[in-house]
C-alpha cells in the first residue's frame, strides 16, 4: 500500500479512522468514549507510523469485532461478554492502543534509523492484541478451561484460564495478523524476521493469562494494564529476536 502523494496519506488516515470508528459505534462495539479513544489512536498511528500501520490496526479491529460477535448471545447468558453488549470502553481501547502508540512515537523519534525494528515491534503488539482477543472471545466456546499456573479445571472467563480452542485461536490470530501486516508493509518479500511477531503474539497471550492468574487476580494489576504490559513485552521480544538471530 504505497501512496504517491503525502496529502493522499493524510486523506486515507482520516477516512479510515472515521469510517472504522463510526461502524464500531453504530454496531455498539464501542462506547462513546471508546469511539473517541479509537479515533485518536487511529490518527496517531496513521500520522506517526504510516497508512499501512493504520491499515493493520483496522484489520485487527475488524477481526476483534467479528470474534466479539461470535456466540454473543451465549456469552451474554453466561456473563462472559465485555460491557453490556460486547462493547469496549476507552479503557479497553487504551490498554491495547498504548503499545502501538509507543512504537509509532519511537518510529518518529528515531527518524527512520530503526524504522524496520519499530515496524517489527508494532506488528508484534497487534499480534499480541489479536491473539489475546481471539483466545478470550473464541476460547469461551470451550468448556474445558484450565488455570495456566496449576492446570486445574476452572470456569470459562476466570482470569488466567486457558483452553485448547482458545490456544489454537490465539496461534491462528497471531499468524494471520502478522502475515497481513507483513504483506501490507513489505509486500511478498519474506525473511526469517516474519516469525518473531507470530511468536511474540503467542508469548504475549500466554503472559496475559499468567499475569491474569497471578498479579491481576490479586488486584495488583488491572486487565487494561495487563493488556498494555503484554503488548509492550511482545514488541520488545520480537525486536530483541530480530537483532540477535
Amino acid at each position: 500500500m504505497i501512496f504517491p502523494e503525502p496529502w493522499m496519506d493524510i486523506v486515507c488516515v482520516i477516512c479510515l479512522t472515521i469510517i472504522l470508528s463510526f461502524i464500531a459505534y453504530k454496531f455498539n462495539l464501542l462506547t462513546k468514549d471508546g469511539t473517541f479513544a479509537a479515533a485518536i489512536t487511529g490518527l496517531i498511528i496513521g500520522f506517526f507510523g504510516s497508512v499501512t500501520w493504520l491499515f493493520l490496526l483496522v484489520i485487527f479491529a475488524t477481526m476483534g469485532f467479528v470474534a466479539t460477535l461470535m456466540g454473543l448471545s451465549r456469552k451474554k447468558k453466561e456473563g462472559l461478554q465485555e460491557g453490556t453488549h460486547g462493547e469496549r470502553t476507552a479503557k479497553n481501547v487504551i490498554g491495547v492502543a498504548l503499545p502501538c502508540i509507543l512504537f509509532a512515537l519511537l518510529n518518529v523519534m528515531t527518524i527512520d534509523r530503526y524504522h524496520d525494528l519499530m515496524t517489527i515491534g508494532y506488528i508484534s503488539t497487534i499480534a499480541v492484541a489479536a491473539a489475546d482477543t481471539a483466545a478470550s472471545e473464541i476460547g469461551t466456546m470451550d468448556k474445558r478451561v484450565y488455570l495456566i499456573t496449576t492446570f486445574k479445571r476452572v470456569n470459562a472467563g476466570v482470569d488466567g484460564g486457558i483452553s485448547l480452542l482458545g490456544t489454537v485461536a490465539c496461534i491462528l490470530a497471531s499468524i494471520f495478523v502478522t502475515m497481513v501486516g507483513w504483506i501490507a508493509i513489505y509486500g511478498f518479500e519474506y525473511d526469517l524476521d516474519i516469525i518473531w511477531p507470530m511468536l511474540a503474539g503467542f508469548i504475549g497471550c500466554m503472559l496475559d493469562s499468567l499475569f491474569g492468574a497471578t498479579i491481576e487476580s490479586k488486584g495488583h494489576m488491572s486487565k487494561y494494564m495487563n493488556n498494555c504490559s503484554t503488548g509492550i513485552i511482545g514488541g520488545l521480544i520480537a525486536i530483541l529476536l530480530t537483532v540477535l538471530v
